[in-house]
């Protein structure tokens, strides 16, 4: 028996937090219900929600930009979903939220939000005043479930999408933190080397006038020049990211580095999983929520961020609009696997489309997550060998100086 942490509300719309004692999530359901409350969120205590330690790096780098995280984003709409299953109106759900919601700036766009419902708005039109927050897919997703009276299934799904996208998004940081920080290690060990360590065998050995070895000379150069001229490095790592940044804002700029990341080896496949993963899963619930098939088209090739993946899509989009079936074109991208493409043409046949569309998603997905798995075991070696090679230079370098001076007479 485990302690779950919840916060539940009553049918006034009163908030209330606590901690039961359960053997699962359904048990500290049942317990709320009998206790008269409406479970909006359940966690297991001592947990991030999530139950695993996660440095959620995009979510920090969302509050410097102003930006409402992926994450909380998340847990508003699977809290909003809850609440409508549970029999409140939109209004009364919304209200509830703005007590429930921990970040500030999501306080005041659902304030903003509730407002716009009960002056007469719909939800959708309300929440596309924030696109920042709220995408184009999510803000079609809503008007979809309005439109079909289905809004809480949408807002089920949407929970879903966004919650597996996160775990996707979560999976591939977590794998890159060991890399990261032993190259960030690695970096700061030969920088204290060449700026601390080596100056002080450069002073004995000019005083000793003796000829060093030519490893030693170019280390000791080396060296020199990097506490001289580290500004001059500065200077053109900085331009090196400014100009990056400049040819990835343009079009073409941005196409061509999507092209040379689809032809490097390893990475290029995973790229083009993860795109199709996402186009999946982005379609498959698009079309599930009712959203008509060219229009979940235009917004998939919106969302896709591969710029060789969406003009491919761009071209597929014009195919469907012609009359095609879906599989037809895809195929004819020779971007999306065979297997991929026969699982959509069975469910094009069987009427299906929907189900086929994210069973691709959740199996490309997994074998995402198997080629990251495989990259980050090349590149943890790879690192360690190329960190090894460097500091074992200085050293040897050193060590040669050194062992010269065995040689000087005296």
């Amino acid at each position: 028996m485990g302690a779950y942490t919840y916060k539940a509300t009553d049918s006034a719309g009163v908030i209330y937090k606590g901690v039961l004692d359960a053997e699962s999530e359904k048990e500290v359901v049942v317990k709320l219900h009998d206790m008269g409350y409406i479970p909006i969120r359940i966690t297991a205590s001592g947990g991030s929600g999530a139950g695993v330690l996660n440095f959620d790096i995009g979510s920090r780098f969302g509050m410097l930009l102003r930006r409402v995280a992926t994450k909380d984003v998340m847990l508003f709409t699977q809290d909003l979903a809850t609440l409508l299953e549970a029999g409140l109106p939109v209004d009364r759900a919304l209200s509830v939220l703005i007590d429930v919601a921990e970040k500030k700036q999501l306080k005041d766009i659902i304030a903003d939000v509730l407002k716009a419902v009960q002056g007469g708005s719909y939800l959708s039109d309300a929440l596309a005043k924030y696109p920042r927050a709220f995408s184009d897919f999510y803000v079609n997703m809503i008007r979809a479930g309005e439109a079909g009276g289905v809004l809480e299934a949408v807002l089920i799904r949407l929970g879903e999408f966004l919650e597996s996208s996160q775990e996707l998004q979560d999976y591939i940081k977590s794998a890159l933190v060991y890399p990261v920080f032993l190259l960030l290690v690695g970096g700061v060990s030969i920088i204290v080397l060449l700026t601390f360590v080596i100056p002080k065998f450069s002073i004995i050995f000019s005083d000793m006038g003796q000829t060093l070895p030519l490893s030693t000379a170019i280390l000791l150069a080396f060296s020199q020049y990097a506490r001289q001229f580290w500004w001059v490095g500065v200077i053109v790592v900085g331009l090196a990211v400014y100009g990056y940044r400049r040819f990835r804002g343009r079009p073409e700029g941005r196409l061509k580095i999507d092209q040379l990341s689809m032809r490097i080896p390893m990475v290029g496949h995973l790229v083009k999983m993860v795109e199709v993963a996402r186009f999946a899963r982005t379609l498959g619930t698009l079309i599930k929520s009712g959203v008509p098939i060219l229009e979940a088209l235009r917004l998939v090739t919106e969302i896709i961020g591969n710029k060789v993946v969406a003009g491919s899509l761009a071209l597929v989009y014009d195919r469907v609009k012609e009359g095609d079936r879906l599989s037809s074109p895809l195929a004819a991208a020779g971007i999306f696997p065979s297997l991929a493409i026969q699982m959509i043409t069975v469910g094009e046949e069987t009427g299906r489309l929907d189900q086929m569309l994210l069973k691709v998603a959740d199996n490309y997905e997994k074998t995402v997550r198997n080629l990251v798995k495989r990259l980050i075991s090349f590149l943890e070696p790879a690192m360690i060998l190329l960190m090894g090679l460097v500091v074992g230079f200085i050293v040897i370098s050193m060590l040669m100086a050194i062992f010269s001076l065995n040689d000087m007479p005296f």
